[in-house]
């Protein structure tokens, strides 16, 4: 390989050394930040904690759940509620008015109690104020496979979550590698480019001596000052849009701005042979990630089908409970409960089966089972799509070796036609405005060799995502 072709290979693959007071991030260090710091990635860590927290809801629902229910009422419109004995009292009436000397029956007075009391029970219910505590326990022993079946479907879910967090860091670290490498790029393009300039500056130094001694017209001091203003124009513009790709490229690994920050890496040489990604299609499906995220999304709709289905089949539930009334005149009145006469302790079967409900049930499996033929066919395009993306980056990949070649070939002939011509127009045998074409096409050559290695680097991991190796 020729010197110059070697050189600016070497130029190519890497980023020029960072200034020592400026932070500086390798590719790797670029790449662990923005996993720890993209908010694709902590959006995708915060939907796999969700996940995980809704496999332990289903399990929680195959445990019973218990309640503590506390209720005060205040009922108005009612009357202070007072203990009294009106039948006994009137027994009691009755019996001095017969003035016959006989007292009551001891019978009589018990029954008096008797109805006095329940009197009183009844009155009793128009308390003004009326408080209860109680507790309940729910156990479900059937829902037609619910409890179970959400519990899959939940962990299927985590599944999707699980290889959704692993693709979203692949895609991370896919973007940061990609501005990576367009950073290399405009940091060498920059490098190139000043390197032009010096070579500028040395025809513009030999005109102005040539102008001193007559032998060059100010028509070529011209000419040399134009390319020179176009050229700096030129290099301002490469490092406004490089402050851009630097920034770019911070916010991809999801920190602020720094103007000092520098990036230090090198590309992939593609002379270095690399092992090309395995297409086969069988592995492909294996490994790429969204296809694995649309299987376990079609298993789990599948399940969701058996659950809408369940409405059709009855509910079981065993339900035990306690609880306690107060009924007062006043708030501040309460009685210490008699856990033997005055706590209602009950346990309740519950079977509950619907019979109609405005065809819900029927719409809702329809709708499931909708929902699930949509991720099937959605399935059977992304293995489509994957043929076609991996024939597609295949291409772009060898387009790049063949622009590679060629990039080198323009290189050579580019810096020969440099040099002979730089040569006959120091000796006056060659016109300043085809030095000028000359030097502006080795340039272009340059930069255009740098595009192409950059390029086979994209497409070189497009190809490896494309394949799932990524």
């Amino acid at each position: 390989m020729p010197r110059h072709i070697a050189a600016l290979s070497a130029l190519a693959l890497s980023i020029a050394v960072p200034q020592i007071w400026a932070t500086t991030y390798t590719r790797e260090e670029a790449v662990r930040i923005a996993l720890e710091k993209s908010s694709d990635v902590k959006t995708a860590e915060e939907e796999l904690v969700s996940a995980n927290s809704q496999v332990d809801a289903g399990y929680g629902n195959a445990l019973p759940t218990i309640d503590l229910n506390a209720t005060i009422t205040r009922i108005f419109g009612l009357d202070d509620v007072k203990k009294e004995m009106p039948i006994t009292k009137l027994q009691g009436d009755v019996q001095e008015s017969l003035n016959d000397g006989s007292a009551p029956s001891p019978y009589d007075y018990v029954n008096s109690g008797a109805i006095d009391g329940l009197i009183y029970g009844m009155k009793s219910q128009g308390y003004r104020w009326q408080s209860s505590v109680g507790l309940t326990a729910t156990q479900i022993l059937y829902a037609q496979g619910k409890v179970g079946t959400g519990i899959e479907i939940a962990k299927a879910y985590k599944h999707v979550k699980e290889v959704n967090l692993e693709n979203t860091k692949a895609n991370v670290r896919y973007d940061v590698e990609n501005a990576f490498d367009e950073l290399i790029y405009l940091d060498s393009a920059i490098t190139i480019l000043h390197q032009s300039r010096d070579m500028l500056q040395e025809n513009l130094n030999f005109v102005e001596q040539g102008l001193k001694s007559g032998t060059q017209t100010e028509l070529d001091l011209i000419r040399v000052q134009l390319k020179m203003d176009q050229l700096n124009s030129q290099i301002n513009s490469t490092e406004k849009k490089r402050v851009l790709a630097r920034n770019a490229l911070l916010n991809t690994m999801g920190m602020e701005w720094e103007t000092e920050v520098k990036f230090q890496g090198d590309l992939r040489d593609p002379a270095a042979g690399y092992t090309y990604p395995d297409t086969s299609m069988s592995n492909v499906k294996k490994r790429r990630k969204e296809l694995v995220m649309l299987e376990a999304s079609e298993e789990m709709l599948n399940k969701n089908v058996s659950i809408e289905e369940g409405g059709y089949k009855p509910t079981i539930v065993l339900v035990g409970g306690l609880k306690y009334a107060n009924n007062k005149n006043h708030f501040y009145q309460w009685d210490a409960p008699d856990w033997d006469e005055n706590i209602n302790k009950y346990v309740a079967l519950n079977l509950t089966m619907n019979l109609f409900n405005g065809m819900k049930t029927k719409e809702a499996v329809v709708q499931a089972k909708s929902n699930l033929r949509s991720t099937q066919i959605k399935k059977e395009t992304a293995e489509r799509g994957f043929r076609v993306q991996i024939e597609s980056c295949a291409n772009t990949l060898d387009d790049a070796n063949t622009q590679i070649e060629i990039a080198k070939s323009q290189i050579s002939l580019a810096q020969k036609n440099y040099d002979l011509t730089n040569d006959a127009y120091k000796l006056g045998r060659e016109t300043q405005l085809n030095l000028l074409t000359a030097e502006n096409d080795l340039r272009s050559a340059k930069l255009d060799y740098m595009k192409a290695i950059v390029n086979w680097n994209k497409a070189y991991n497009a190809l490896l995502q494309a394949t799932g190796e990524y």
